[in-house]
């Protein structure tokens, strides 16, 4: 079996790859002391764009829904002469 392995079928030339340890990473560096900060800043900045579009959609979704719901109903009153 000394045929060559699935990443090394083809060789690039010109291609230069910078890699990090896993083990030199800090994954979560800064986190609590600046994340949640800029996860509420990102937010506030997004929410006046996204969440207009989901609440006309949930009322729209709601109003059919209503409507949708009301047609299935039978009128007692088209059923007052049956026996």
């Amino acid at each position: 079996m000394g045929g060559k392995h699935f990443g090394e079928l083809h060789r690039v030339r010109g291609l230069i790859t910078y890699k990090i340890s896993p083990f030199e990473q800090r994954a979560f560096a800064g986190f609590i002391s600046t994340g949640i900060g800029n996860s509420f800043r990102r937010f506030r900045g997004q929410a006046l764009r996204v969440l207009p579009p989901f609440i006309l959609g949930y009322l729209i979704y709601d109003s059919v829904e209503k409507k949708h719901h009301h047609l299935l109903r039978k009128d007692p009153a088209e059923f007052a002469n049956d026996k």
